[in-house]
């Protein structure tokens, strides 16, 4: 008998893996929680019947969204990230010894002790003497924050459930209250393939768009999220992705990435046509 576990993409398109056991399965209080192992993409992390990452491509994900802001900003070291409770983008910031200090706000402590046990090569760096968790709910905690972070990263699961009140216009505007003059601000941005999805990640851009001064969204290629095709939203009170950016200096401090690398970086602005024609459509208003 084969067992295989589905996510509806969409009414009409779906993605399957197949499944050798299932690990765990619980229901916290604020969601469902499950790790499954497959032969294909190694164990796999699933809330409320959305897969959040794999072993096989999770380093994607988290390489983009903390290489990317890390490599603009030259001086980043008190960071904010919220949700990531499964340790993916702790891991990858934990690799620079010039930050100092990591605020990690995760609703839900049954996902950070489920990745923990369920995958320790992910969740490897919650012992990091520099990193502070903080259990609440990552909306109020940015509202009591002023001047104080250099990089802020929104690790979030989809707009819905737990994760909806991290795509709020007041969210992103305390967001801006919480980072210092230069400070930088990288989300995951939905994918702008299905129209659900689409109609998701424009409303999050201008919010966004209306937020910040600098604005600009990045792509990456992750086989298992809807369609493959997934953005990041890149907001600044001061660098720009491209033009701030120097590799020569990333390069020099030796970090060995699988996904992430300087062309890659630059690259990663150039989007396909009918995507910068949404994003111009939602910061227009239409």
């Amino acid at each position: 008998m084969q067992l295989w576990f589905t996510e509806m993409h969409t009414p009409n398109a779906k993605f399957s893996i197949r499944v050798d056991r299932q690990l765990y399965s619980g229901q916290s209080e604020f969601q469902r929680i499950d790790v499954f192992e497959s032969l294909e993409f190694g164990r796999f992390l699933v809330l409320d019947g959305y897969v959040m990452l794999t072993e096989k491509d999770e380093f994607i994900y988290h390489e983009m969204i903390v290489h990317v802001p890390m490599a603009v900003h030259p001086n980043a070291k008190r960071i904010l990230v919220i949700g990531a409770g499964d340790g993916g983008t702790v891991r990858e910031l934990t690799r620079y010894n010039s930050i100092e200090h990591i605020d990690l706000v995760e609703i839900d402590e049954q996902v950070i002790e489920v990745s923990k046990k369920y995958l320790p090569h992910i969740a490897c760096a919650f012992g990091d003497e520099r990193l502070k968790i903080h259990y609440q709910d990552g909306l109020k905690y940015v509202q009591h924050c002023e001047y104080e972070y250099d990089l802020i990263i929104i690790d979030s699961t989809d707009p819905i459930g737990v994760g909806e009140g991290l795509f709020t216009k007041e969210f992103y505007e305390n967001c801006f209250k919480a980072l210092k003059v230069d400070g930088i601000m990288v989300n995951q941005h939905e994918s702008p393939f299905y129209h659900a999805d689409a109609v998701a990640m424009q409303r999050a851009h201008k919010r966004i768009f209306d937020s910040f001064p600098m604005s600009l969204v990045y792509q990456a290629h992750i086989p298992t999220y809807p369609s493959g095709h997934w953005l990041f939203g890149f907001a600044s009170k001061k660098y720009h992705p491209v033009r701030d950016f120097d590799p020569v200096k990333w390069e020099s401090l030796g970090i060995k990435t699988k996904y992430y690398n300087t062309e890659l970086h630059k690259g990663s602005f150039a989007l396909p046509n009918y995507v910068k024609e949404m994003l111009a459509d939602a910061e227009q208003g239409y």
